[in-house]
């Protein structure tokens, strides 16, 4: 069968006259939504033989067809599909395995000794005892990695942990600009 032995106008005005009966139904079954969506579907025929998408549609259905027909009955397709198949499998076992490794290396690191913070002017002038009017800063109590910090542990002007340096280019930037 071709496309040109098909009586497309009178398919289409079918399927759409058909459409709009269900449409109808729906809408008195399940609301105006579902009345709407299907009323919407069912003018698509009609609107496809009015445009001439007909035969554009009738060439990608065939093709479609042609194509998962070899797919079924090809041996040599089924190999590349193993073989995609493979491939896919390589790529998501290589991930969970970069995966490992990075956070291998990133333990590695943060369970390294570092080196502790100079402290702050003020504090290492007012622990010296240099200067009359110096205050002395509270030392921070030490936190165990992993442990959330207590609310309202920092005090206004204390000196922040080593673990929450994570946002501290984004801070100079701001300061830098006068917000904050």
């Amino acid at each position: 069968m071709t496309f040109a032995d098909i009586p497309w106008l009178a398919l289409c005005a079918g399927l759409t006259g058909v459409g709009l009966v269900l449409s109808f139904l729906m809408l008195r079954r399940r609301g105006a939504a579902a009345g709407l969506r299907m009323a919407a579907w069912s003018l698509l025929p009609t609107a496809a033989y009015l445009t001439d998408a007909l035969p554009t549609l009738w060439d990608i259905g065939t093709a479609v067809t042609g194509f998962v027909a070899g797919l079924v009955f090809n041996p040599k397709v089924w190999a590349g599909v193993a073989v995609a198949g493979l491939s896919v499998v390589l790529f998501l076992v290589s991930g969970v395995l970069r995966a490992r490794r990075l956070a291998s290396a990133r333990a590695v690191t943060s369970a390294a000794p570092t080196a502790p913070a100079a402290p702050t002017a003020p504090a290492a002038r007012g622990a010296a005892g240099q200067g009359a009017g110096t205050t002395v800063t509270q030392p921070l109590p030490q936190r165990t990695p992993g442990a959330a910090p207590k609310p309202g542990a920092l005090k206004p002007g204390a000196r922040k942990p080593a673990d929450d340096d994570d946002f501290s280019d984004i801070e100079a930037i701001l300061k830098r600009r006068g917000i904050g």
